[in-house]
Parts: structure tokens; C-alpha cells; sequence
């Protein structure tokens, strides 16, 4: 079977989440860390990255490129995980690509990376750890990972580079500090900081995970928003918060569990999201989103090759546009067969979402020029390298 540390390359969830890692499948497997003697410092561990992809899309619309090329991540990560005072710097840029939804940018192509996704630019993750020697509590503090859903930051940690619904309404990097505990199988994290990085720390998450045994992991997670973040705070991307109150002011309560037997990993989400009515923070209305979705990846023994891949679910209540439109239900698939010989790496990914309902307040929405078309397809070959 083949393994990946759920946590590389900039997931960040310290050290309550890395423990997760032990018990995913990935089509994607991480080689060992370059150790370097930092002398007085400690030993480090450097690893990176960096892919690109060509992808095709069907029914787009307006300057909507249906085929062309784009860089999809390129991070370097710089780890100490040993001792009392501890650290993660990781630099560059990651991107993804959410089936169905609005991912092009204003020249019409499909989203690359980015140094410009968070306030804090080129700088990823940055945050410093205190691991007391013999303590079952560790705290973190900087620019830290989220600690919502299953699926990463980074498109080659997860069974597709094709995300879903489910991730696309999460929380992302936020500056903020957090505490782990772990006491047997079960590890509990909490922070607290800037959501969506707003700016604004009014914005708290908590995960907990309980250790069956070693082929199966549950894990509990949920976020809220303890004040009020107006419109005039700066979401990622520089994106005004006023375009997207509902989404800085929601909360979130979610749950995935992990099975592994032999080669495959088998990994069932759901999650809601929700913004309660607040006219001040420019939310109108009781709005909300439910996904639900089942990812697994299989590796085929003794050879090169996986396949990963989910199935998912979404509906959206209210009048407010959550993933694709108001009102909207759809659902969705992606298989993406994978090849890797060391550090080396390629992977198909094809995908379709389909829309169930498209119509909100008497119009429709969706996919294409002139009759909204239900039914988006995307494919794309990937390929790059890790170290």
C-alpha cells in the first residue's frame, strides 16, 4: 500500500493532524524529506514541489478558454519537528480546481497559482510550535492551515486535483494561534484566529479525531464565527469581504471517516455550513450549504499505478450563492488514474457535475452562452515533480 503524510506540503494542521496521515491511502505517495544539519538550530527537513496542467472544459462561456495550459503549485517547505521549539515555513504558491465552479480568472483561463491567495503573499504556512517534552499538549502560532474537511490545499494530496463542493466552502490559511491535546487514540485541536484570512480574528475551529485502530479514523471538525466581519475587511485573493459575507461570517460542522483494507482507502464526508441572518455583516437572510461526498483511492500492487476518485452530493438553501448558484442542487464525479515512478508523477483527472435544480426566483443559471446548460465536463492531465 502506498501512504502519504496527509499533512505534506502544506496542509499544516501541526501536530493533531499529521497523525491523521498514518491512516489515508493516497494516489499520490510523498518521498522522505531531505534532512539537513541546521547545526545549533537542529535537524531540518526541506521537501517541495511543483505541477502544471493542460485541461478541456465543455459549456463555457463568454472569454472562457475550453482548452489550455496553466502551473498548478509549486511550494518548498522548511520543517523542525523535534524538540521544544519547532517550525514550519513553506513558501510558493498552491492552486485547485473545484468541478463546477467559477474557476477562471479575468483572462479566461482556468486558475494557476498564486502568491497573491493569501494576505500574507508568498509565505503559505509560517508558524512556530512549543512541544513541552513529555506534555500531551503542543501550541502553535503564525500562519496556519485549516482544519475543516478532508481534502488539502494542495492538489496532489488529494485523490483528484478536481475538489469538491464540500472544499470549495471551507476555510482556508488564516493567521491565528492553536493548541493540540492527545490523550490515547483520541487528539483534539482548537484555534482561533482570522477565517478566511479577513484579517479579523473573530474566527474559531476545532477537530477532533479518534483512532479505531489502524485502519479506521473518525474525525469530527466545526467552525464559527464569534463576532462580526463587515464588508470592509480583505478576504484571500485581496477579494473584498462584502462579496462574500456569508462565507466569512458562517459556521461549519462536519465529519469524515477513514477505512483502509490493503490497497484501499475508502473515506466518506459530510458537512453543513451555514450564515445566520445578520443585516450588519450584510447577510440578509438565513442562508446555508450541504455537501456530502465519498472519496477512495486504490493502489495497484507492484506496480506504478492508483486510482482516485469521489462521488458527491451538494444543496445550497437560500438566496445566496454558495458554490454555484442560489438554490442550487447538484451532483458530481471525478476519476483520476495515476501514475508515479519516484519523485516523479502524472495523473488524469475527468470529472462531471451535473445540475439537479439551476433556478432561483424564477431564473436560471449554469453553464455556457445563450440556455443555461445543466451539465459542466472537465479534464485535465497533470504532471510534475516532488522532493
Amino acid at each position: 500500500m502506498i501512504s502519504i503524510r496527509r499533512q505534506l506540503l502544506g496542509l499544516g494542521f501541526v501536530a493533531a493532524s499529521s497523525l491523521l496521515a498514518l491512516h489515508s491511502a493516497h494516489a499520490l505517495s510523498g518521498p522522505t524529506a531531505i534532512t539537513i544539519d541546521g547545526g545549533p538550530v537542529g535537524s531540518l527537513s526541506l521537501s517541495g514541489g511543483a505541477d502544471g496542467y493542460v485541461y478541456s472544459q465543455t459549456n463555457t462561456s463568454g472569454n472562457q478558454q475550453s482548452v489550455s495550459a496553466n502551473i498548478g503549485s509549486a511550494l518548498i517547505d522548511l520543517q523542525k519537528t523535534s524538540g521544544v521549539l519547532q517550525f514550519n515555513i513553506e513558501v510558493g504558491s498552491s492552486s485547485y480546481i473545484t468541478l463546477g465552479a467559477p474557476n477562471y480568472n479575468n483572462s479566461g483561463h482556468l486558475s494557476g497559482t498564486s502568491i497573491n491567495n493569501f494576505s500574507t503573499g508568498a509565505l503559505f504556512l509560517g508558524y512556530v510550535t512549543i512541544a513541552p517534552p513529555n506534555s500531551p499538549v503542543t501550541v502553535s502560532a503564525g500562519q496556519l492551515g485549516s482544519l475543516e474537511g478532508y481534502e488539502g490545499l494542495v492538489d496532489w494530496v488529494d485523490p483528484s486535483q478536481l475538489t469538491t463542493d464540500l472544499f470549495y466552502v471551507e476555510n482556508s490559511n488564516a493567521v491565528g494561534v492553536q493548541a493540540a491535546l492527545t490523550e490515547g487514540p483520541v487528539t483534539a485541536t482548537v484555534q482561533f484566529g482570522d477565517g478566511f484570512d479577513s484579517g479579523v480574528w473573530n474566527f474559531a475551529q476545532a477537530l477532533v479525531s479518534y483512532t479505531i485502530d489502524s485502519n479506521n479514523v473518525l474525525n469530527v471538525f466545526g467552525a464559527a464565527n464569534l463576532g462580526r466581519t463587515g464588508a470592509n475587511t480583505f478576504a484571500y485573493g485581496g477579494i473584498k469581504t462584502g462579496t462574500g459575507n456569508a462565507f466569512v461570517n458562517s459556521n461549519m460542522l462536519g465529519a469524515y471517516y477513514s477505512y483502509t483494507t490493503g490497497n484501499l482507502n475508502v473515506v466518506p464526508e459530510v458537512q453543513y455550513v451555514y450564515a445566520k441572518r445578520d443585516y450588519l455583516a450584510g447577510v440578509n437572510n438565513f442562508t446555508s450549504n450541504l455537501g456530502a461526498a465519498v472519496f477512495g483511492t486504490y493502489t495497484i500492487p507492484n506496480t506504478p499505478y492508483s486510482v482516485g476518485g469521489w462521488v458527491e452530493y451538494e444543496k445550497s438553501i437560500g438566496n445566496y450563492s454558495w458554490f454555484i448558484g442560489p438554490e442550487s442542487e447538484a451532483v458530481g464525479l471525478a476519476l483520476s488514474p495515476t501514475w508515479q515512478y519516484k519523485d516523479l508523477f502524472a495523473r488524469v483527472n475527468a470529472g462531471a457535475l451535473y445540475l439537479l435544480d439551476n433556478k432561483s426566483a424564477g431564473t436560471s443559471y449554469g453553464y455556457g452562452n445563450g440556455i443555461a446548460k445543466k451539465l459542466v465536463i472537465t479534464g485535465t492531465l497533470e504532471g510534475g515533480l516532488l522532493f
